[in-house]
């Protein structure tokens, strides 16, 4: 018997290929028709605009108001919690937005506006708590400036309580010292420095008479020239007969005393007669020696050179 060549295989594959997928088409159809199977109508191939006869319902809408607000984390009140310097940034953050919030206000010029004592660094560190650098605390205190440049008859409530948390205490240029007046037993009082020396004197009208610490002058200053000094406000206005000095002096040597009861003597005279001021500033009686003292070991004091800039 001869073998079948490849070409009879072939046609007997694809008869049996075509044969059998029409009888699996017609098996499947038949029981499409009994069972109605929605899985056996979806693999059936059709158009994407043909509408779904069975389309799956959609989710009900969910309700929010139902659930209660429980975040995951704790979130912090600060916006700056998680920085270095929290408190510090707060505080920038609050300036800057005054800053811009009243920025079209009207301004004066920087040397017509109030003078204010602002915290020191050191001070600023213990109000906050925290250890802020020299350079960021600059940057705020600008802002202070530029706040506190705003005209008085302008200045909003706001920046004026602002402006107050940020003064030192004891603001040296908010209320000016009472002037000093003569006392009831018609005393003036002065007090005066030099390096290291401090006196008090007490002025009274008399003869004349002058006592440093319970000593005559001649004793508490045996030189001439200390004093001289010592009485040089009494002398350049010729009223050396007419008041009687009683000083307290302490600290320093014997010259540095001398000059600090000048001081001292020049401020009380001004409590009985103001109108000597000029004539007493011409004489340097008045004038404060911006000359300071270094110590370097105990018992060891040296005198610093006035600097060019300080007037006399």
């Amino acid at each position: 018997m001869a073998s079948p060549t490849p070409n009879c295989m072939r046609h007997a594959m694809l008869s049996f290929r075509q044969s059998t997928s029409s009888s699996l088409r017609s098996t499947l159809l038949r029981r499409s028709s009994h069972l109605s199977s929605p899985i056996l109508l979806r693999s059936t191939r059709g158009y994407a605009t043909t509408a779904d006869p069975d389309p799956v319902p959609a989710a009900s809408e969910i309700d929010f108001e139902q659930f209660t607000v429980q975040p995951a984390r704790v979130i912090p009140a600060s916006p700056a919690y998680f920085s270095g310097s929290p408190k510090f940034i707060d505080h920038l953050l609050n300036l800057e937005s005054i800053c811009a919030r009243y920025a079209s206000l009207p301004t004066v010029a920087p040397g017509d506006a109030p003078r204010m004592a602002w915290f020191k660094l050191a001070q600023f560190r213990d109000f906050v708590g925290e250890s802020v650098p020299t350079k960021k605390y600059k940057n705020l205190v600008k802002i202070l400036h530029r706040l506190n440049r705003i005209d008085q008859a302008m200045v909003p409530m706001e920046v004026r309580d602002t402006l107050k948390t940020f003064l030192r205490p004891g603001n040296p240029y908010g209320l000016k010292p009472a002037p000093a007046t003569v006392d009831d037993m018609g005393r003036a009082r002065g007090r005066g420095k030099r390096k290291t020396s401090s006196a008090v004197v007490h002025l009274v009208e008399g003869e004349g008479d002058v006592l440093i610490n319970g000593k005559t002058l001649v004793d508490a200053f045996p030189r001439l020239h200390d004093r001289e000094s010592a009485t040089w406000p009494l002398r350049c206005t010729s009223r050396l007969d007419k008041y009687n000095v009683w000083a307290n002096v302490r600290g320093g040597g014997v010259t540095g005393q001398a000059e600090a009861v000048t001081l001292a003597l020049a401020r009380a005279l001004l409590v009985h007669e103001p109108a000597l001021k000029p004539l007493l500033r011409k004489a340097g009686a008045i004038t404060v020696d911006a000359r300071r003292v270094e110590r370097k070991k105990p018992g060891h004091v040296k005198a610093r050179k006035m600097p060019a800039w300080v007037k006399r």
